[in-house]
């Protein structure tokens, strides 16, 4: 075979290597070499993390020829952390029969990452966007179908489980979620109680004998990022009922229960659960992976950076652009953003957040890492943004972004 034919063969095989394994090193017209880490997340409503990085390599491509690029999708622990992981981490999306809140039958999936660790979201089973808003009342809904969910993983064989808490339509303490594994919550008479928050008044002992073995075998790392404690003010019920459906005498109701459950909590393990930052979370779902999980709290963001080892993928990067929906006050709670900024802030690398608009506070951000921030709409635009025009906005803004890299303007 002729050798200019042998070394073009080889060439094509090269590159198509390169391709597979996500590696595209091209030169920047700039003269040196120029690597851009893409890591957004979704906007929420608006367009997806996959289609911004999708605009963003046409962004690229049209200001600089080409360059190196990594692009990733990110997640903070929020809805669509399992998707997001998962896909990036090439691993499978499975699907098991639960029960919803009202415990109608249901499939639930989860994300099974290898052979040996998965990662959930508790509103898979139980979130609040599966009941219609007439229907709501925090009083009557249960969380059996999360404990169902960890029963199913657990069978197959996983030990390693990272579990996303929040935007759920129970406030039962996770009873449900616990009898699903076994757990038996007493009243005085000796019967076991439903799993549902106007159960949590008559608890009066609880029964762990029967819990599913396979628990003490798996570790439990819980997503969390809100600090509220299972009870007072700010507590599970008074800081989150009332978008579940409850009125100010059910939420006075539901929280006597709650303070009943945390007293039996504290003569059954020893422990105030008002004293664990989170307990509060996804209904008081918090507390009871606390005491009967012995689960690990962690911030979402920090969990999805470690599986995705988000720090080696720096490595040899100029800029990291990254945004979402909308950058405010909020965004420092544990946002997508605010993980990035900090773990960049750290190695120098400069990150460029282009979000669909910046409220109030966002400029607290720069003391963490972000170095500048663009919006694709007006402040005042921002809830009526056409859907039509979302992809068109974000181009435009990302091309002016690049075009300001390129000219030196952002370093």
């Amino acid at each position: 075979m002729n050798k200019w034919l042998m070394m073009l063969l080889s060439i094509t095989f090269l590159m198509r290597k390169m391709v597979e394994n996500d590696i595209i090193i091209k030169t920047s017209t700039a003269g040196g070499y120029m690597k851009f880490l893409f890591a957004p997340d979704s906007f929420k409503g608006t367009m997806s993390a996959i289609n911004i990085n999708r605009l963003l390599r046409h962004a690229t491509h049209r200001v600089f020829g080409s360059v190196e690029y990594i692009d990733v999708t990110m997640a903070d622990g929020g809805e669509g952390t399992v998707e997001t992981v998962t896909r990036n981490l090439r691993g499978s999306i499975m699907y098991v029969p639960t029960h919803g809140p009202y415990m109608k039958r249901r499939e639930a999936k989860f994300g099974l990452v290898n052979q040996k660790e998965a990662i959930l979201e508790v509103a898979e089973a139980v979130g609040l966007a599966l009941v219609p808003q007439e229907k709501r009342d925090p009083r009557y809904t249960s969380s059996y179908g999360v404990g169902e969910l960890i029963a199913h993983i657990l069978d197959d064989g996983i030990r390693d489980i990272k579990i996303a808490i929040g935007g759920t339509s129970t406030n039962d303490g996770g009873i449900g979620a616990m009898q699903a594994l076994g757990v038996r919550f007493l009243d005085k008479d000796g019967n076991e109680v439903k799993g549902i928050g106007d159960s949590l008044k008559d608890i009066v002992t609880i029964d762990t004998s029967r819990m599913n073995p396979l628990v003490q075998e798996a570790k439990f790392t819980i997503m969390c990022d809100v600090d509220n404690p299972l009870c007072g003010p700010n507590g599970a019920t008074m800081c989150y009922g009332k978008q579940k459906g409850g009125t100010v005498e059910v939420l006075e109701e539901l929280e006597r229960g709650m303070e009943n459950y945390r007293q039996v909590l504290l003569k059954t393990f020893g422990k105030d659960v008002n004293e664990i930052p989170g307990s509060g979370a996804a209904g008081g779902i918090g507390a009871a992976f606390s005491l009967f999980l012995i689960g690990e709290m962690k911030s979402g963001i920090e969990v999805v950076m470690d599986l995705m080892n988000f720090d080696q993928m720096l490595d040899g990067v100029d800029y990291v652009i990254s945004g979402e929906g909308r950058a405010d006050a909020q965004t420092l709670h544990g946002k997508v953003l605010y993980g990035i900024g900090r773990h960049c802030k750290e190695r120098n690398i400069p990150v460029i957040a282009i979000c669909g608009c910046l409220g109030d506070g966002h400029e607290a951000l720069y003391e963490h890492g972000i170095t500048k921030f663009y919006a694709t709409t007006d402040k005042e635009l921002c809830e009526k943004e056409i859907l039509a025009n979302a992809n068109d906005n974000f181009m435009s803004t990302a091309v002016r972004m690049f075009e300001d890299i390129k000219n030196g303007k952002i370093s």
